[in-house]
């Protein structure tokens, strides 16, 4: 009786290992988390890796993966044109925004999917190398099942709310993994920083880029339903590793928890071969159940400032991160001890990658967009500037008004004093 209880501790300690226990339900405060190493796919932490999830706009990982795969086929090509349909135009925020009639390239569609998450040049995507979104979708659910993505299930080509459209850290793992082996030569799309149409700037909503050391790209996404979710690779030396987190509270969070998952497993340290084999991220067990729903929790009443799916769905539901967050943001430390923030602060664009609509430009051209310079970020910001502006001319007026008066005859003064030199 003693052996078996033993040989049953055992297992379920295998099971929450392997990423959960049974069919169970996630709990409400829980996330999923995955690290695994790029190149074996050797799983180095897994805490829910393989509860079901929605992915949100990490799906587009699945929409990149399959419109370059058509580049590969030579059905299409960087240089094709796709043209904005009322579909795409109807598609909710976050989007570029573009009429319907207007033609971007595929190249341009690409990078503005990756960096500004543009849900209408998703659907321009999936029209143009399927035909329809029906027709891509398809491509998308054949795609995962040929790479072992047994958890997901894809109903659109950019995570917009749909309860069939599901996913599992496992899974998306699994997803990076292809992309990083399969299509080397285009990992310059997960890994821009900023994009610039006309005066505008564009940052990646993945913040690692260019703040965690050797971060190297791939793909934020959030809706109400799923949470801050975020799949970041990073490199250091000749070792790439993948972090998966979903369900976080906020995009802070979601940052912070992604880059003590890759620090982690940089630092892994001598010991680490005494720590159990989690062994490969597709060996997972996948468990089936229902994905948690976080719309309450994200979106509901105790929220401050109730986020709507039809706003950028990478913004905030509220600009305030309580006491609890806080606290957890100060205690994720670097593995090795070190006080020293995992992100380093935010830093200038430089050199934002041009993108436009229309067919391909020469250089010469894209020079001069470019050398555009940038609007004012907010209305606000500029009625402040041009209030600024108007006081030292208010100021400079007064002068010119004393010089006026003093034209005028003076009143004799009983102990004259030396004129001012602007009434010399």
């Amino acid at each position: 009786m003693q052996l078996r209880s033993t040989v049953i501790r055992v297992c379920l300690a295998a099971a929450i290992l392997a990423g959960g226990v049974g069919a169970g339900t996630l709990p409400a405060a829980s996330e999923a988390l995955l690290v695994i190493e790029a190149d074996s796919g050797k799983v180095l932490h897994a805490d829910h890796a393989t509860i079901p999830w929605y992915p949100a706009s990490v799906t587009k990982l699945m929409t990149a993966y399959v419109t370059l795969q058509a580049v590969k086929d030579r059905r299409v090509s960087l240089d094709s044109l796709f043209t904005v349909s009322l579909n795409a135009v109807a598609q909710q925020p976050s989007k570029m925004g573009f009429q319907a009639g207007t033609q971007v390239t595929l190249d341009n569609a690409l990078k503005m999917l990756m960096v500004k998450s543009a849900n209408d040049m998703a659907v321009v995507l999936a029209e143009g190398v399927a035909g329809s979104i029906e027709n891509f979708a398809a491509e998308m659910n054949k795609t995962a099942s040929r790479l072992g993505m047994v958890q997901s299930h894809f109903v659109n080509p950019n995570g917009l709310p749909e309860d069939e459209q599901m996913t599992s850290a496992r899974d998306l793992g699994i997803l990076a993994r292809a992309l990083i082996k399969e299509f080397p030569e285009y990992g310059y799309y997960w890994n821009i920083g900023a994009i610039k149409f006309g005066r505008r700037t564009m940052r990646n909503y993945n913040t690692l880029i260019a703040r965690y050391p050797g971060a190297d790209g791939m793909k934020t996404g959030f809706i109400c339903a799923s949470g801050f979710n975020l799949v970041a690779t990073a490199t250091r030396g000749n070792r790439r590793l993948i972090a998966v987190v979903l369900g976080a509270r906020s995009s802070a969070v979601r940052a912070v928890k992604a880059a003590q998952l890759l620090e982690s497993g940089f630092n892994s340290g001598p010991l680490a071969w005494l720590k159990p084999s989690l062994g490969t991220v597709d060996a997972l067990t996948p468990i089936n159940t229902a994905p948690p729903n976080m719309r309450e929790e994200m979106c509901g009443k105790r929220r401050k400032r109730p986020a709507a799916e039809t706003v950028d769905e990478e913004e905030e539901p509220s600009a305030n991160v309580d006491d609890s967050q806080h606290a957890m943001l100060l205690n994720l430390r670097p593995a090795n001890g070190k006080p020293s923030q995992l992100l380093q602060p935010p830093s200038p664009v430089l050199n934002p990658v041009v993108v436009y609509v229309g067919p391909t430009k020469r250089p010469e051209e894209l020079a001069v967009l470019a050398a555009l310079k940038p609007l004012p970020a907010k209305k606000k910001a500029a009625k402040k500037t041009a209030a600024t502006q108007a006081e030292p001319a208010a100021t400079a007026a007064k002068p010119a008004a004393a010089t006026t008066t003093a034209a005028a005859p003076a009143k004799p003064k009983p102990k004259p004093k030396p004129k001012p030199p602007a009434q010399q």
